[in-house]
């Protein structure tokens, strides 16, 4: 039976290296993706909690503005409100 024949180790080399960092770098995305599905179902949970808790406060005290830094209240104007 005849021996098989090989390629060289210099060229095995050159196969496997490429190989092994593509499969690495395959990999990573792999755990990026699931990483940015997480965050975005995350987004998701806290922008469902904020449009209660802003539905919440309309109830309460009507269409207003909200400062963020001291909490007042201003009107919205509408075209009813600009006369």
């Amino acid at each position: 039976m005849a021996k098989a024949k090989k390629i060289t180790k210099k060229e095995l080399q050159d196969l496997v290296e490429p190989h092994k960092k593509l499969n690495d770098l395959i990999t990573s995305i792999g755990s990026l993706e699931t990483r940015k599905h997480s965050l975005l179902h995350e987004v998701g949970l806290l922008n469902e909690g904020l449009e209660d808790q802003k539905a919440k406060l309309e109830k309460k005290y009507g269409s207003v503005n909200i400062n963020l830094e001291n909490g007042e209240l201003t009107p919205i104007e509408t075209l009813q409100t600009v006369k």
